[in-house]
């Protein structure tokens, strides 16, 4: 469904029925109220999540399939220091604030919320999502909150990921051209 579908809850939220980049990153009790009133109104919420560090094609191919999979989709993204935890020191490259934004400026994706545990499963637990989407690269029984959403009546997706494309093999790549 297109953005005027959710017009109502959404002007309970914004008064602009297409919402900017940056009103489309939501913290995640103002995201389960909008929600609320989308899943009343017949919309089946997707979610997903990741760090998105380093946006590349693989990223917007995975988020266009998991956008097909229901009415829009929410992704649940690593603040900066959830990365560090799971990635090192070293990690993210970009910030919150502008994978936030660039994210969000996807036509793929309706809303970005953040999650600054190590896992997404209280944001899922909140969220409640229709469908949960991971990359087939986990396993089904490894997907966080794959049972809890299955339990509420929901499915779980898996999408195969776009071959070599990960901000891993674009970090070695710059390295490798680039270092002295």
């Amino acid at each position: 469904m297109k953005w005027a579908s959710w017009a109502a809850p959404w002007s309970a939220v914004k008064k602009s029925p297409n919402p900017s980049e940056r009103e489309r990153v939501l913290q995640p009790a103002k995201l389960a109220r909008l929600l609320r009133g989308i899943k009343s109104r017949g919309g089946k919420v997707v979610f997903t999540n990741g760090v998105f560090d380093i946006l590349h094609v693989g990223h917007a191919r995975y988020l266009a399939a998991a956008r097909k999979c229901g009415s829009l989709l929410v992704v649940g993204m690593n603040t900066d220091s959830s990365v560090r935890r799971i990635k090192g020191p070293k990690r993210p490259i970009v910030p919150f604030s502008e994978r936030a934004e660039l994210l969000a400026s996807l036509k793929s994706v309706d809303f970005v919320v953040p999650f600054s545990d190590d896992t997404p499963l209280k944001l899922i637990m909140k969220i409640q999502p229709a469908v949960l989407v991971k990359g087939a690269d986990w396993a089904k029984g490894e997907i966080v909150g794959g049972n809890e959403v299955e339990e509420n009546g929901g499915k779980v997706v898996r999408i195969r990921l776009a071959r070599g494309r990960s901000t891993t093999n674009i970090v070695k790549k710059v390295v490798q051209r680039y270092s002295h």
